[in-house]
């Protein structure tokens, strides 16, 4: 049953399923979606209540997955004028016909290849030159934050690179292996930076104990910032 309430001056509506459970549940989806499951006998007079008393956390994660939304990866055609993510800037697509090559100045993406029309080879040739980013820029990176963990006895972790949907980065402890999200690339250096870190931390503390966001804010005091910018180029959990 679709539903809506006033929170915070905005309409925002809801799905109540009622059902049996114990307590008003709430879900807010990354779509921007909201739900309340409750179970026959709360009255509507209590469901209001408790989202009025929810409504500053609702709005905030409306407002946060909205971002996320927006810069979500969108749908390329491969053509002159398309804007591509690349450590956190816009780097502005040409297409010309010429040899199989990809280069970058810092403002645009050049494309060249004997068929522009050919959607398919443009995208591979794209999708080669970011791998190829990552392959240069990553290990470089690992390379520096393990230089702050060598006197904690941890070795040089093996990089492994993955598209994923719902991470930027994992760590493998007792195999010692770090694997990062390939779309790391379109985030700014400092986010890239901070998912190492994140994952390196794990070799001394395995959890997300209080103790292990102690050790991160010595090793990186400002993560949560760079965290707070991470979070809107992707849905992720880490």
């Amino acid at each position: 049953m679709k539903k809506t309430i006033t929170l915070n001056e905005r309409e925002v509506e809801y799905e109540l399923v009622r059902k049996k459970v114990k307590n008003i549940n709430l879900r807010i989806r990354p779509d921007c979606s909201v739900g309340v499951s409750v179970n026959s006998a709360v009255s509507a007079e209590n469901i209001d209540g408790f989202l009025l008393s929810k409504a500053t956390v609702i709005i905030t994660a409306l407002d946060k997955y909205a971002e996320i939304i927006k810069y979500s990866s969108p749908s390329y055609s491969y053509t002159t004028g398309e804007s591509f993510r690349y450590l956190g800037k816009e780097l502005r697509l040409k297409v010309a016909e010429g040899k199989k090559n990809v280069t970058a100045d810092g403002v645009y993406l050049y494309l060249t290849l004997p068929n522009t029309n050919d959607t398919e080879a443009k995208a591979k040739l794209i999708e080669k030159w970011f791998d190829n980013e990552c392959r240069e820029l990553f290990p470089v990176l690992i390379e520096n934050t393990h230089n702050i963990f060598r006197k904690y006895d941890v070795k040089l972790p093996k990089l492994i690179l993955r598209d994923m949907a719902t991470r930027w980065g994992s760590c493998q402890t007792k195999r010692g292996i770090i694997t990062l999200n390939k779309r790391l690339i379109e985030t700014p250096r400092e986010c890239i930076e901070y998912v190492i870190m994140h994952e390196f931390t794990h070799f001394i503390q395995p959890n997300h104990s209080r103790k292990f966001y102690d050790l991160l804010a010595v090793f990186m005091p400002d993560w949560k910032a760079r965290k707070a910018t991470l979070e809107k180029y992707m849905f992720y959990a880490m």
